[in-house]
């Protein structure tokens, strides 16, 4: 498979861009360092390591590599990655115009200005699905971990530039796994619901794209149809996969945020507050201004 290489000027999009702190905050965990320092410091932001990943271009698996020097993301590929970098980095919001929304209060302006340049993630859908479903009660490393198990174990390889990748398992792949398969990788008590929701995909019976185009609290409940979906699970595949920027996950760490800094906000229950800190943190991107938190407090 031939090498392409290429750049991306940063100054053709609205505001600035920073490569670590997008995929190294939380949001995504399809990505990875090649240097395999993944997630191994917190507040990750401005390194120039080179970051590696497989997409799916008209159904087939290609390698993406890119790195941050200065203004622009050089890259390596099977393919022209610069449309996908476009795409999957969301290099195209505006993210002055975003941060104008947000609240000014001193937590917000702190997380903002301590990593201006993070974008969130447009991932792919299934995989961000399975993804999310391994996270709970997970550090991020040990996450990201996970991924890369179930990839070696069950995705297709691809061929690149002298080594050997793996793609993200297709869900009629993981859907012909064992529940002890997925054990061995280490997914615990996670195993059958990664299974049950790859066979709920696999044989039509839902999808996750099917939540796009409906109101956002009907797109959330459309995901917890899927085994192991809660609503925290679902705010996170609509916020990083599936382009519902007022999501706002509501896990640990915004949940002792929300205590420790906007209290008015806790209604006792997902959904009203939920409502309540999507307000507080401006409403359509609320999302954006959640992420830019969640990295700063984590």
């Amino acid at each position: 498979m031939s090498v392409e290489r290429g750049a991306v000027a940063l100054a053709e999009f609205p505001g600035p861009f920073d490569l670590q702190s997008t995929v190294e905050s939380g949001q995504s965990y399809l990505w990875d360092r090649a240097d395999g320092r993944m997630y191994e410091e917190s507040g990750a932001f401005g390194g120039d390591a080179w970051y590696e990943t497989v997409v799916r271009v008209d159904g087939d698996p290609e390698v993406v590599r890119v790195r941050q020097v200065d203004d622009r993301l050089e890259w390596e590929s099977s393919v022209d990655a610069a449309p996908v970098l476009r795409e999957q980095l969301r290099l195209d919001d505006d993210l002055p115009a975003i941060r104008a929304l947000a609240p000014d209060d001193d937590v917000v302006e702190s997380a903002f200005d301590a990593y201006w340049g993070m974008r969130l993630v447009d991932d792919p859908a299934f995989p961000s699905l399975i993804s999310f479903i391994c996270s709970a009660q997970m550090r991020v490393a040990r996450i990201h971990g996970m991924q890369r198990e179930l990839e070696r174990a069950f995705g297709s390889t691809v061929e690149f530039d002298g080594r050997t990748y793996h793609a993200f398992p297709t869900a009629e792949r993981l859907a012909e796994a064992s529940e002890a398969d997925l054990r061995d990788l280490g997914l615990g008590y996670r195993a059958p619901y990664v299974r049950d929701t790859a066979r709920m995909v696999a044989d039509g019976e839902a999808r996750p794209q099917e939540a796009v185009g409906l109101d956002y609290e009907a797109a959330r409940e459309s995901l917890t149809r899927f085994v192991g979906v809660g609503d925290k699970v679902a705010d996170c595949v609509l916020l990083f996969a599936l382009d519902y920027l007022e999501a706002v996950p509501l896990d640990t760490w915004i949940r002792t945020t929300i205590e420790e800094y906007y209290p008015d906000c806790d209604r006792g229950n997902y959904a009203d507050t939920s409502r309540a800190i999507r307000a507080a943190f401006g409403g359509e991107y609320a999302g954006y201004t959640q992420t830019y938190v969640f990295h700063y407090l984590r």
